[in-house]
């Protein structure tokens, strides 16, 4: 109909003809009537044999002893030529032997019809084409960085185990149980993890643990237990931390390895435990960490007249309340509320989720992240990526065309 390369405006019109006429009468109306009255510059005829008029698209019904249609004509002109073409136009008054209504209904700009297409496009590309999980610039340095940790992982000892780089000049280490554990550690900065590599426990491994400060680190399963077992035997361990109970410590977060270590516990809180059972005659079992930390503070209890003292209260693991950002959401989903929490994910606030705007306006700078039953919305995810969260959980996300790269989002669907 018209070279999209040259064509700048469209015009639209429709014809209205009292009689039956044909695309040939049509034309040659609008040829006949317009010759001439507009002077050489803008004859249609001209215009047309120069290509800077496309040619003239009828189409036309005819009903009733009437006939009705569009006609369609592609102008490359600038725009006060096409509107005194178009306007020429409309002085057809007779198609044939039949009295004509000719009338100009718009004037389409074909380059804002072009970019309105591509705005369109775009955004059904943006919401719908992207692969899930696409890379982020801050995911894409993590994981160049995480290439140059990885490349730092070397081995020590005669057993040549695997190590963080320094291992050899830290006084205190972390006995992990396999090279994917201490990758993930380096992944996080922690570069005095080593490795055990099975459940043998390696001469090497015994011979750095009577120099240094030694911190079993285990995954939280069976496997973990019976090395436990044998590092408790073999060789001086000072402290043990678990991955919590089912988790492997190289599918563990930054935040869930820090909370981790920060809670480990002495060893002889689990000799202890140990010692006990084996005194009431119970199955020899090492018990997991939590377990211990816990019953150390049931102890103290009974030592103190049956009331822990505030000390061993604020010490003491919150059992009954959410303790993992999964918790968190189960508590949250469903019941329009919202809370925002610390570091190590415990709550600061509570609040309706239809408050949140008013209270994110008073919220100080110690909330790290925000689990919310409701929409968020580009508007607000900006507001609190100026509060300093690092994260959010909420029910879904609308109209978010530009993602604040210090906050990471997260959908309750994922959990």
């Amino acid at each position: 109909m018209y070279s999209s390369d040259t064509t700048k405006y469209l015009i639209h019109i429709t014809i209205h003809a009292e009689g039956v006429v044909e695309k040939s009468d049509v034309v040659g109306a609008i040829f006949g009537q317009t010759e001439g009255l507009l002077g050489e510059d803008l004859d249609l005829r001209d215009l047309q044999r120069t290509g800077r008029v496309g040619r003239i698209d009828v189409q036309i019904t005819s009903k009733k002893g009437e006939t009705r249609g569009e006609i369609l004509i592609a102008s490359s002109l600038d725009r006060a030529e096409t509107a005194i073409l178009a306007a020429s136009l409309e002085t057809v008054d007779r198609v044939g032997p039949c009295i004509a209504h000719v009338t100009v209904e718009k004037i389409e700009d074909i380059r804002v019809t072009k970019r309105r297409k591509v705005v369109d496009r775009a955004k059904e590309l943006l919401i719908d084409r992207f692969e899930e999980g696409a890379i982020e610039s801050t995911v894409l340095l993590d994981e160049v960085r995480d290439s140059l940790r990885i490349e730092k992982v070397s081995e020590v000892g005669a057993d040549s185990v695997p190590a963080g780089p320094n291992v050899a000049d830290s006084d205190a280490i972390i006995i992990v149980e396999g090279r994917a554990d201490v990758i993930n550690l380096l992944r996080f900065g922690i570069k005095n993890a080593v490795a055990v590599e099975g459940t043998k426990v390696p001469p090497t491994i015994v011979e750095l643990c009577q120099t240094k400060t030694a911190t079993a680190f285990l995954d939280g399963d069976r496997g973990g237990e019976l090395i436990l077992r044998e590092l408790l035997q073999v060789a001086d361990i000072d402290f043990v931390a678990y991955a919590p109970r089912g988790r492997s410590v190289e599918d563990m977060s930054r935040k869930e390895i820090t909370k981790a270590l920060r809670n480990k516990v002495p060893v002889e809180f689990l000799r202890e435990q140990i010692d006990a059972g084996a005194r009431e005659g119970k199955p020899a079992k090492t018990p997991h960490p939590e377990a211990a930390v816990s019953n150390r503070t049931q102890e103290g209890a009974r030592m103190e007249g049956g009331k822990p003292s505030a000390a061993r209260i604020q010490r003491e693991p919150v059992a009954s309340g959410p303790v993992t950002l999964r918790d968190h959401v189960d508590e949250v989903r469903g019941r329009s509320s919202g809370r925002f929490l610390s570091p190590d994910f415990s709550v600061l606030l509570d609040m309706k989720a239809q408050d949140l705007e008013r209270v994110l306006e008073s919220l100080k700078g110690d909330a790290t992240g925000l689990v919310v039953d409701r929409i968020i919305d580009q508007r607000l995810l900006d507001q609190l990526a100026a509060k300093g969260i690092e994260f959010v959980v909420a029910r879904d996300y609308r109209g978010i065309i530009k993602r604040p790269l210090s906050v990471k989002i997260l959908k309750m669907s994922q959990f």
